[in-house]
Formats: C-alpha cells, structure tokens, sequence
C-alpha cells in the first residue's frame, strides 16, 4: 500500500501569543442558571469550589469527616474574642483546603441574623487576586455578595 506525500508549509509563528495563559484552570458549574455552556475559569470555578465547602457543615460529608465548615454550629453566638478565633482558623482553614488559592487578608463581622465574612484570596504562582464577600444568615443561608 503506497503512502501519501504530505507537504506541511509553515505558519506565522507569534510568540507573544504562546507565552501569555489566559486560562489557568477551568471546569464547569451547574448551579448557576446564568453562566452559558456552565464553564467556570480561574477565580469563579476556585470561589465556586470554595463556596461548596462553606455550604457544607463540618461532619456532614460522608467518608470525609473534616470536610466543611463550623460556621452554621456558631451562627447565633455573639462575637467572643474565643468565637472570632474559631471563625478565622475555620476559614483559613476552608481557604487553604484549595491547593489554587491562599487567603491574604480576613475580616469577620456580626449582623442581627449572623456574620459577614471578607477575604482576600491570591492564587498561587501569580499575582492575581479577588475578594470574596459571604454572608452567613441564619433564615437565608449562604449568600455571596
């Protein structure tokens, strides 16, 4: 059986195009009705991800016990010294769970209803970073604000 002759000619080459990476991760969401064809990229698949463990209360996960977060079990306590000092190590906890992201900076405030959580997350090996603003009611649930 004889083969064909194949002849590749050479395109433009443009290094400056292959050098940038516009998209570090990826993966798909399907909790949000508004994102078309469900593809998350970067900081909203990792704020996704890291909004799927504060949703999920610590020892609720089955096979993996210290999945979660402690924050629904403190809703209603007033804002210790002691409970604010739970409250972070849980949420640097949550955040560093994702090897992507680390957190930089971290308020916790009190409101009638629970708290209001600010964190500034960088991802690793770049200098990108974005805040994440999550508001633990105790009648709505998670809301990201």
């Amino acid at each position: 059986m004889a083969y064909k002759n194949l002849e590749i000619t050479p395109t433009d080459y443009n290094s400056q195009h292959t050098n940038k990476l516009t998209h570090y991760y990826k993966g798909f969401s399907t909790t949000n009705p508004d994102n078309r064809g469900s593809k998350l990229y970067d900081f909203e698949l990792i704020k996704q991800d890291i909004l799927n463990h504060f949703n999920t209360r610590k020892g609720q996960r089955v096979m993996n016990p210290t999945f979660g977060t402690i924050i629904w079990d403190l809703l209603m306590e007033p804002l210790t010294p002691n409970i604010r000092n739970l409250l972070t190590k849980d949420i640097e906890t949550v955040c560093t769970a994702d090897p992507r992201v680390y957190p930089t900076q971290l308020q916790i405030n009190e409101y009638e209803q629970g708290y209001l959580i600010d964190v500034v997350l960088v991802m690793k090996n770049t200098d990108q970073s974005s805040s994440l603003r999550l508001l633990f009611d105790q009648n709505i649930g998670l809301v990201l604000q």
